[in-house]
């Protein structure tokens, strides 16, 4: 059963109009500030506006026009993205309205949230739902489909409420024209009534081809066992329905060694959006394989950003590094990241899923230092609405990753990269390290998957293109 109508009462939006007295914009630097309820200095914009349910009253006669406030908030999510938060009301009719929007660009992927909701708790998970993001629940045979809402930043039981009002929008019309399926509406609903009480388990799929939606993982550091992400490539129809062009094919350029120079393009940052250089670099690694190193230096902020792409195709099999940390010296081995690696460490039960941090060439101790900062600095674990003891753990955690960067701690690093396109660096190579241990395994088809490679023809594909030539 669809939902294409689940979006909250009341006229599409409201005009805004210039404030006489507009709230000073913040400087550029500081334009999306992390969310924090600490956060003092963090307040909207207010726009005086015209409320469109005052002016849709003047044109049926009843009323005069009257204007209300809309607040605008810039913000960022914490392992997320910069988002725009806006919200309208108007005191005289007590009309109401709130909505986000993406601040960043469309993803290079498409992002897919399978959550298992079985508890209460659950259904306070933080979400952030898109325009072009679909919402379904199969034990329903439910689906609200994209562009059919606007974006919300809201809870999993928000997005139930949400649906709910939006069917019910219509009811009384359908009871007074005594149409058949007000009554199975009314049955739906309240099977939607009985999810938002977790009476039993139920999944929620939350997919978006944009790359910009997200679900909130209040287990972190740890994993999230109910909740399972999966980025994909867009297919042809959802490049369309986001509209996005196909680029023309690059003509062949000549050959040439690049080993030896450092090639510049020209890009925007990504923190102020100003025109800054990257400048890219193949680096051959002893022992390893070709990179790509990648650096972004934006001269009007400071802001500071590298890179790391693999030079080569994906190897035949995975590859797992797992290195016994057991002195302060292993911190200077030098360590390469892929965006597909994975990385675990048992002994603080925490594990790091691929995509996250992107791809990285450095230390294992500036590795380790950029995990304990984008754990420790989430504001979704700090302030009134972290839950008891998590400030508690956020402390023990960073705590115990200082002894093992300090070395006063053992523990055990493991690398897995299904693509075998990472590296740590072997400081006895040629020969065996002791407390290194390089295991190469088969992908799973769910890994392959997950790489492109199930669908990936590079035999025979020329015969296939043949007869349409």
């Amino acid at each position: 059963m669809a939902a294409s109508g689940a979006v909250e009462p009341g006229p599409p939006g409201a005009a805004v109009a210039p404030s006489p007295a507009p709230a000073p914009p913040p400087a550029p630097d500081h334009l999306f500030r992390p969310i924090s309820a600490e956060d003092e200095e963090q307040q909207p914009t207010e726009i005086e506006s015209l409320c469109m349910n005052c002016y849709c009253n003047v044109r049926r006669g009843r009323g005069r026009e009257r204007r209300g406030m809309t607040r605008l908030l810039l913000t960022k999510i914490p392992f997320f993205r910069e988002i725009i938060v806006s919200s309208f009301s108007c005191e005289h009719c007590g009309w109401n309205n709130t909505e986000i929007q993406s601040a960043g660009r469309i993803q290079d992927q498409g992002v897919r949230y399978t959550l298992s909701v079985r508890a209460l708790e659950d259904m306070n998970r933080e979400v952030v739902k898109t325009d072009s993001a679909a919402t379904r629940i199969p034990e329903l045979d439910f689906e609200i489909p994209a562009f059919s809402q606007k974006g919300a930043l809201t809870t999993v039981e928000g997005l139930i409420t949400r649906a709910i009002s939006g069917l019910e929008q219509d009811q009384p019309a359908r009871r007074a024209n005594k149409d058949a399926t007000a009554e199975r509406i009314d049955e739906f609903i309240v099977k939607l009534k009985e999810l938002k009480q977790v009476a039993s388990p139920f999944t929620l799929i939350i997919d978006d081809p944009s790359g910009n939606s997200f679900v909130e993982n209040p287990h972190a550091p740890q994993k999230d066992d109910a909740l399972v992400i999966t980025h994909y490539n867009r297919t042809r129809q959802q490049e369309e329905m986001l509209g996005l062009q196909e680029e023309a094919p690059a003509e062949k350029p000549e050959e040439e060694d690049l080993r030896n120079e450092v090639l510049q393009f020209s890009t925007n940052c990504p923190e102020c959006n100003a025109p800054a250089q990257t400048n890219m670099k193949l680096v051959q690694i002893p022992h390893f394989k070709e990179v790509i190193i990648m650096a972004t230096n934006c001269e009007n902020c400071g802001h500071r950003t590298n890179e790391v792409k693999s030079g080569g195709a994906v190897e035949p099999l995975g590859t797992r590094i797992t290195l016994h940390i057991t002195d302060a010296s292993d911190m200077t081995r030098d360590l390469l990241k892929s965006e597909t690696c994975s990385v675990e460490i048992p002994e603080l039960e925490f594990e790091l899923g691929m995509a996250v941090l992107g791809g990285k060439f450095t230390t294992l101790e500036g590795l380790l230092k950029d995990i304990r900062e984008l754990v420790t600095k989430n504001p979704f674990t700090l302030g009134d609405s972290s839950n008891p003891g998590q400030t508690e753990r956020l402390q023990e955690f960073s705590q115990k990753m200082d002894q093992i960067i300090e070395g006063n701690m053992k523990a055990h690093f493991i690398m897995d990269d299904p693509a075998g396109n990472s590296y740590l660096q072997n400081v006895y190579a040629p020969e065996d390290d002791p407390e290194m241990k390089v295991e190469r395994y088969k992908r799973t088809f769910d890994q392959n998957e997950e790489l492109g490679l199930n669908d990936m023809k590079t035999e025979g594909y020329e015969a296939g293109l043949a007869p349409q030539r």
